[in-house]
């Protein structure tokens, strides 16, 4: 079942709270075999688990099609960094995936830091009594949720969204276009 997009409005979620565009966010861990996806409710407080999509040729098409189906205003990808700070080759290869992704979905795509995400993540599935093995279908959609959570506190504190918009040369966003 489609869902209409949520008409784009600010809103304050509580007196205080800078005013942010209201809307579903998604969250995206990119790994070699598996994607975890994560969205927000539309006022941007919630991060829950959705999805863990297989890495292939059909990935592209089933993110465009969740970020269509919740009329999704954002996605963060999770950009994992050194820990000095630097992009590897992992990183390199999430900024690759991530310009795809923006532009397939046509809506602003952001990369985030997130070093230690699937660690924290793993750490909190085995605190919930989740071993490696039987976690494994989940740990990219924890490692999301991580990565939501961050980029929500964010946008809460600051009044921004998170991380570095990627820009896609010769291609215009959907709200862009006549």
């Amino acid at each position: 079942m489609r869902r209409s997009p949520p008409q784009p409005t600010t809103w304050p979620a509580w007196p205080g709270m800078p005013d942010l565009e209201r809307g579903v966010r998604l969250a995206i861990d990119v790994g070699s075999v598996r994607v975890g996806v994560a969205r927000s409710d539309p006022d941007g407080i919630l991060a829950v688990p959705e999805v863990t999509v297989p890495r292939d040729s059909r990935t592209l098409a089933a993110l465009v099609a969740i970020v269509e189906e919740y009329g999704a205003r954002v996605v963060y990808v999770g950009l994992p960094l050194t820990l000095e700070g630097t992009i590897g080759p992992a990183g390199s290869a999430a900024v690759e995936f991530a310009k795809q992704l923006a532009g397939a979905a046509g809506i602003p795509v952001r990369l985030v830091d997130e070093r230690m995400s699937t660690v924290t993540a793993q750490r909190a599935l085995h605190e919930a009594g989740r071993t490696t093995k039987n976690s494994r279908a989940v740990v990219d959609q924890a490692a999301a949720v991580v990565i939501l959570e961050s980029a929500l506190a964010h946008e809460r504190a600051d009044g921004t969204p998170a991380g570095r918009e990627v820009t896609v040369e010769g291609r215009e966003r959907k709200e862009d276009r006549s």
